[in-house]
């Protein structure tokens, strides 16, 4: 059984975006969920208890769930998230280095055919998402 695209089936038929799913060796599962006016802790709470719910009739092992909103330093995994904070700001951790470099900073531009271009200081990098290993908004105060 694919628990991950179980608790996306239930957590978008709730409303909710699925930004991240993290399952530990230990029995911890981490669900982080979104909406586009935010979410409050009566959502992770309502989210839950459906997903505990439902681990009890689906027969998913687990030890602890979290449920909770991703942060202002918001993981980037799919395209969609990368076409939603265009021109935000973003750290990057790539597979495979560009120009000798793994880390990149800059500002989100366009992505078109699974190529982001992003702008560090002025200059236009583009990168092949399927070589990203981390992404992350860096919040601005």
């Amino acid at each position: 059984m694919d628990v991950e695209k179980l608790v996306e089936t239930t957590v978008s038929g709730m409303g909710f975006e699925l930004v991240d799913f993290e399952r530990s060796g230990r029995g911890l599962m981490r669900v982080f969920i979104d909406k586009p006016e935010g979410i409050s802790v009566d959502d992770c709470q309502t989210v839950s208890n459906q997903l505990t719910r439902l681990f009890l009739v689906e027969n998913v092992d687990y030890d602890r769930l979290e449920v909770s909103s991703p942060g202002l330093d918001r993981p980037l995994k799919k395209e969609a998230d990368f076409v939603r904070f265009s021109g935000q700001k973003a750290q990057l951790k790539l597979r495979m280095p560009i120009s000798g470099r793994k880390n990149f900073s800059g500002i989100i531009g366009d992505v078109s055919n699974g190529i982001l271009q992003l702008d560090v200081d002025g200059s236009q990098v583009s990168i092949e998402l399927s070589n990203l290993d981390k992404a992350r908004l860096v919040p601005t105060f």
